[in-house]
């Protein structure tokens, strides 16, 4: 899904840097200085994002921050700029593996995944995996998406309401989707999830606990590897192994593993959100959930729309510059971490009428919700069919659908890079 995952080096600090806009509530009690807000924001709702994007792209698109890890970063909010930042070779996600390099969260992930390279072992890799993520691929797997959508409703269904779709729907969907294509146990998935959380955590959580579950994660892979070997099956893991063993050179045994990680965790965590902050955001829109059900052949649309108002998270990847690079008039030092953020660049009125409007038959829609570029994430075509599916029937199965609680008494998970809700609790 949607592109997520992360000692000032010489520069950050610079004067000639800028500075970001004051005014927003954020994360961990003020900011020492009112000039270097603390980053992530605090988010007013589960499907609002904070104000301050706004003032930072009508004032200063380009602003200095201070992450949970203490380090700087630029935050780069329009949409032009995030765009650069996205696909130009001058932001690197390599360098942030680098020993100082400034990071987000409490521990480095300087690690050889496919989230952390750079063309060409980038591009070298990611070919390995990509012809399962192919359009022919994902319609392929359209139909067992549905099975498994239908399947889950009919146990929500016959439990009765009220229920809690996040665990009824929303995490088994995608979570079981991963597993089959990866050939990774089902019922693993409770050990798995609470591992890849950590890898999404920035505040929270300490670096001793992030870096156990990191090495957690890789000794469960590496396990997993090795019964691949003994008795390999039809999924991609199985071919993955195939591939190193072959001896060729197109993967070392550390990028097997991780590869199996970066497809694991990023194959369900933003899902998850993004189904349920797509269906929140239904419920709570009347007019968009009667437009949807009067046309559900327009699922396609009203899913990027959904995609662009409230994707899983604010931001993509951190990026390092590896030479001066000068974005909106502010010049970011070679060395200086910068923040694209694809959340605000969705909301850029530049870019999209009426920006900050839900509107789920809008027609043109080039959102970066799935990034640009050579992260382009690449299961962005099976996280569109789980996430059309999934609300598609939901809704057709449940015409009284309706949130079980007040929205302002929905539960949120704090600390991670992905947002949304924790519990959903719906009625019908």
């Amino acid at each position: 899904m949607t592109e997520q995952l992360d000692r000032p080096a010489a520069g950050p600090g610079s004067p000639t840097t800028g500075s970001a806009v004051s005014g927003c509530p954020v994360s961990g009690g003020p900011a020492p200085d009112a000039s270097l807000p603390d980053y992530p924001f605090t988010r007013p709702s589960a499907l609002e994002p904070c104000p301050h994007y706004a003032k930072m792209r009508a004032g200063v698109p380009v602003g200095q921050v201070r992450m949970p890890s203490g380090d700087l970063a630029h935050l780069v909010t329009t949409y032009e700029d995030v765009k650069t930042v996205l696909s130009d070779p001058r932001f690197s996600r390599e360098a942030t593996t680098r020993p100082g390099a400034p990071r987000l969260g409490p521990a480095p992930q300087n690690f050889r995944s496919l989230l952390n390279m750079d063309p060409p072992e980038h591009t070298r890799v990611r070919k390995l995996v990509s012809r399962e993520f192919t359009v022919r691929r994902v319609n392929e797997l359209r139909p067992r998406i549905q099975e498994h959508t239908d399947r889950l409703l009919d146990a929500m269904e016959e439990a009765g309401p009220p229920a809690d779709l996040i665990p009824a729907l929303a995490f088994p969907l995608p979570v079981t989707m991963i597993c089959e294509l990866l050939g990774v146990p089902f019922e693993d998935r409770d050990r798995f999830a609470g591992w890849s959380a950590a890898f999404l955590a920035t505040a929270g959580m300490p670096a001793e606990e992030v870096l156990a579950s990191q090495i957690a994660l890789r000794d469960y892979l590496a396990a997993l590897v090795a019964e691949k070997r003994k008795r390999p099956g039809t999924d991609l893991m199985s071919a993955l192994v195939s591939i190193h063993d072959a001896g060729d050179g197109r993967l070392d045994e550390q990028e097997l593993i991780f590869l199996g990680i970066s497809l694991l965790v990023a194959g369900h965590e933003t899902t998850v959100n993004q189904i349920g902050n797509s269906v929140l955001a239904l419920l709570t829109h009347p007019e968009q959930l009667a437009a949807v059900r009067s046309d559900p052949e327009k699922i396609g649309r009203a899913g990027e729309e959904l995609l662009r108002m409230y994707p899983p998270g604010d931001e993509a990847l951190l990026r390092i510059a590896v030479e001066d690079v000068e974005l909106s008039g502010v010049l970011i030092p070679a060395g200086s971490a910068v923040l694209p953020s694809l959340g605000s660049a969705n909301r850029d009125g530049g870019q999209f009428t009426d920006a900050d409007t839900l509107d789920v038959t809008r027609e043109i829609n080039p959102h970066l919700s799935f990034g640009q570029g050579a992260h382009y994430c690449i299961g962005s075509g099976l996280a569109r069919a789980e996430l059309q599916i999934s609300v598609a029937t939901l809704l057709r199965r449940f015409p009284d659908l309706r949130l079980a609680v007040p929205e302002s008494e929905l539960p949120r998970p704090s600390g991670r890079l992905v947002h949304g809700v924790s519990a959903l609790p719906v009625a019908w």
